[in-house]
């Protein structure tokens, strides 16, 4: 069901002071890499046939990683993460937007699919999730349970049958707990 395809590309700068690049540089519009690159590079995955599920960039400077996940109705191969990830890597060096060398890896969600967006939680309201927060929420940082859908900015968690309400912009990360 799921592969993953690794790619390893230099790459050379962020933005030059001509200005080339300067639809990705930081800015009001994009206050991290990580929108940049979800910016950037969902447009070619979704046109590929994809879904985007996210992208995230991981690691310190000296080894960072980019995390291209994307899914299908029929689940992915590893066919599907090549056939992305030669997009994608083509794109990267075009655009140029990471400093420095890093790790392209493309995949499929898995089990435990990561939740990166806030509309992902509304999708799988009903699902089991566990949530990590960077504050504290209903006194913890880690919480599992069933995810009750969105109020605004707000995810709302089912823990031991009592709604708890989580800004969104508190979670640190998120994935769906596998059934079993």
């Amino acid at each position: 069901m799921g592969g993953r395809y690794n790619y390893t590309l230099p790459n050379y700068g962020v933005c030059d002071t001509s200005g080339l690049y300067a639809h990705f540089c930081f800015g009001p519009e994009m206050d991290t890499l990580n929108e940049v690159l979800d910016a950037l590079l969902e447009p070619a995955v979704t046109a590929l046939g994809y879904e985007c599920v996210g992208v995230e960039l991981d690691g310190p400077p000296t080894q960072r990683t980019v995390r291209v996940y994307i899914d299908t109705p029929q689940g992915v191969t590893v066919d599907d993460c090549s056939r992305v990830s030669h997009q994608v890597s083509g794109l990267l060096d075009v655009e140029d937007p990471i400093d420095g060398a890093y790790t392209l890896e493309v995949s499929s969600p898995g089990l435990d699919r990561p939740l990166m967006r806030i509309a992902d939680f509304d999708r799988f309201k009903g699902a089991e999730a566990r949530v990590r927060t960077s504050r504290m929420v209903a006194g913890r940082r880690r919480l599992r349970g069933v995810l009750a859908g969105v109020d605004g900015n707000v995810v709302l968690v089912e823990i031991d049958g009592e709604p708890v309400r989580v800004p969104y912009d508190a979670i640190r990360g998120a994935r769906l707990v596998p059934e079993v």
